[in-house]
């Protein structure tokens, strides 16, 4: 562990931000600040059963605020689970949403906040043409998020997740005001979490921040934080994934992972294409797909973005900068820190390949990837991932 004093900062970029060992503890005064009186406290069942939540919960009644807990989140939160919290919000007649946990518990969280004060479906919301103006602004609640992972940067997000069961994939239901009114970035909420846990949701991170660089838009701002997020992912995630008590090395995850949500307004690609319909087909965990996606997503993108990687490897100090230099510094990466080399090594199969590639490319991270990607393109992308096809 490094000797060097632990970070703590106050920023108002992308919002506010609390950031530092120990910050949980200002949450009352936080939640105070920001008039709420009656807080809907929003987590993951596995997470609810823990200290970590009663420990809030205590915190938050002692200093006068009426809380209740919902943990009706899937690892994949779904359309039911809004409703259902949205209906728990209104009953208990909260104002505000403390939404902690993983990126599954801030999704959802943001979204009851979201829906809590809207007269349509939530559907109507999804991230397409400008559907978000249909919302009541003065409807959506205050939330405030505390991630317990670093890897989603839902914290910082201007869209919640949510999968549609009926049709099995995912939706982007998006808000400029879905963005969390505060972030508390409290690292040692992240001591706990497992290695292999760890390593998933940063390699989640490092997608995020690579996706956004590759982008072809135009966002000179966005590269510069993906390319000093791509920086602190290949620091520090191996540090944190070998000693689960690196307090430097989690605060340093939770920056890197706002950083690249922050940087993803630019754009994804191909691995959250593929990631987003695996993940509701599957129910498999979205870090760990985009995981194991990365170098075949790369590979198929490399005549696009080779000149791009050569310029992050060179940024990155890497000998001989240039697309392979990248490519391989990935690949050892996924090798350090236990990431499986295919998705057949988690249980995927490639029997619905074609329905696959028809949900990824009509997904809204196709729309930014650096190649347009025909659906049987992404099918071929896919089998590649299932079977380990890694094209040199």
């Amino acid at each position: 562990m490094s000797d060097e004093p632990v970070i703590t900062a106050d920023w108002n970029y992308p919002t506010r931000i609390a950031l530092g060992a120990g910050r949980i503890r200002e949450l009352p005064v936080w939640c105070h600040q920001l008039g709420l009186r009656a807080p809907l406290l929003v987590t993951d069942p596995g997470l609810a059963t823990l200290p970590v939540v009663s420990d809030v919960e205590l915190l938050c009644i002692e200093s006068g605020l009426k809380v209740e807990v919902f943990s009706e989140v899937q690892s994949n939160p779904t359309r039911q689970n809004v409703e259902r919290g949205v209906e728990t919000f209104r009953v208990g007649q909260h104002d505000g949403v403390i939404a902690l946990g993983g990126g599954s518990a801030l999704d959802a969280g943001k979204a009851i906040a979201f829906l809590s004060g809207q007269d349509r479906p939530l559907w109507d919301f999804e991230d397409l043409q400008d559907n978000w103006t249909r919302a009541n602004e003065d409807g959506i609640a205050p939330t405030i998020a505390i991630p317990t992972t670093a890897g989603t940067g839902s914290e910082v997000g201007r869209v919640s997740v949510i999968t549609d069961t009926e049709e099995k994939r995912k939706r982007l239901i998006f808000h400029p005001h879905i963005l969390p009114s505060l972030v508390i970035l409290d690292a040692e909420l992240t001591l706990s979490l497992p290695a292999h846990l760890t390593a998933a949701t940063g390699m989640d991170a490092l997608s995020h921040n690579l996706e956004a660089y590759c982008s072809p838009r135009f966002h000179p701002m966005a590269d510069g934080i993906a390319l000093e997020g791509v920086r602190r992912i290949m620091q520090f995630l191996p540090r944190a994934v070998r000693d689960g008590g690196d307090l430097e090395a989690r605060i340093q995850l939770l920056v890197a992972s706002t950083m690249g949500a922050t940087a993803f307004q630019k754009g994804l690609g191909a691995m959250h294409a593929l990631a987003h319909p695996l993940g509701a087909r599957f129910d498999a965990h979205h870090g760990l797909l985009n995981a194991i996606l990365m170098p075949y997503v790369l590979q198929a993108n490399r005549s696009a973005i080779a000149s791009k990687l050569t310029d992050l490897a060179r940024a990155l100090d890497f000998a001989n900068p240039g697309f392979e230099a990248f490519f391989e510094r990935a690949l050892l990466l996924r090798e350090e820190i236990g990431i499986p080399k295919r998705l057949g090594d988690i249980g995927l199969d490639a029997t619905e390949a074609i329905l696959v590639g028809e949900s990824a490319v009509v997904d809204p991270t196709a729309a930014t990837n650096p190649i347009a990607f025909t659906a049987e393109q992404y099918s071929a992308l896919f089998q590649d991932a299932v079977e380990g096809n890694l094209a040199s």
